[in-house]
């Protein structure tokens, strides 16, 4: 299904280029997540309408970042001037919060579709589009993905992207709290904003 595109509408490099970058850059089973998350974000946006070669892209290069040493996204973090709240999270945070920074230099995507997919497909946000809701719930519903409750998020991102998003973010919010894990404020930004239009 994914290899008819080649991406270089969107980026610097063709899709087997790109490939090889994902390879040097991450582990095997983390590469092969990013193929089932490129297929699963080509699938979720056929069926919304959606630039199925733009979700595909963003699919493919999400966790680009994923395995980048914590100094690298500590630099980007300070030479960006980014939110230095950042600072006291870690790479589930980072590797997409950052992470775009670094798709954007080393693999020349500039489209911010793209680029915001990537950033929020970890935690959300209060405004997302399109694309980042498909990369939020192809990451999520991916084919391997196993998790109590995993069934019923992919049921109801099949009737309605929307909804599936509203499931993970709520779902998520209980994991941390129900762990004693931190939340990024910015993840309680969109979920208070999901709050809101449900009220």
């Amino acid at each position: 299904m994914n290899e008819r595109y080649d991406y270089k509408k969107y980026s610097d490099f063709d899709r087997n280029q790109i490939i090889n970058k994902l390879k040097n850059n991450l582990t095997d089973s983390r590469f092969e997540h990013c193929l089932r998350v490129e297929s699963e974000a080509i699938r979720i946006a056929i069926n919304n309408n959606y630039d199925s070669e733009l979700a595909g892209l963003a699919g493919l290069v999400h966790d680009y970042a994923k395995q980048m040493s914590d100094d690298k996204f500590k630099q980007y973090i300070r030479e960006y001037r980014l939110d230095e709240n950042l600072l006291n999270y870690g790479n589930e945070i980072w590797h997409g919060y950052v992470g775009y920074l670094i798709i954007q230099q080393e693999l020349g995507i500039n489209d911010s579709r793209i680029l915001n997919a990537v950033r929020y497909h970890t935690i959300g946000s209060s405004h997302m589009e399109k694309l980042s809701k498909i990369i939020f719930m192809a990451d999520y519903i991916e084919p391997n993905r196993n998790f109590p409750g995993v069934e019923n998020a992919r049921k109801i991102t099949n009737s309605s992207l929307d909804e599936g998003v509203i499931f993970q973010i709520k779902n998520t919010m209980i994991y941390l709290v129900e762990n004693g894990n931190k939340i990024y404020p910015r993840a309680l930004d969109a979920y208070n904003r999901i709050v809101d239009l449900n009220n």
